[in-house]
């Protein structure tokens, strides 16, 4: 079975789980420790040595990044669903890339 997992669904998932608005600084801190801790990973390159643990493993770390950049979205209740091809249109006029982003 093929898994799909939209952004949607991971904002929806960690609002439901973690959403704290008075704590806007504290997750910053989080995604800012978070991003070391992916430095340190690929340092290293820190990587599974079997299936399933990935503790401490650039896998980790970058799925903590993205949880608490998607957390802080939330916070400003920002659907990055509609951000990203506004972005990405933004970034192909800037830079003229060829491939174009393209979302259905």
């Amino acid at each position: 079975m093929v898994m799909s997992i939209t952004i949607k669904y991971l904002q929806e998932y960690i609002k439901s789980n973690d959403f704290n608005p008075e704590a806007k600084d504290g997750y910053f801190m989080k995604l800012a420790e978070e991003v070391g801790e992916l430095s340190r990973a690929m340092r290293k390159n820190l990587r599974p040595q079997a299936e399933g643990q990935i503790k401490e493993t650039v896998e980790e770390e970058l799925w903590d990044v993205i949880y608490y950049a998607l957390a802080i979205a939330n916070l400003y209740n920002i659907d990055l669903e509609k951000i990203i091809p506004a972005k990405e249109k933004i970034n192909n006029e800037k830079y003229g890339d060829s491939i174009v982003f393209k979302c259905e």
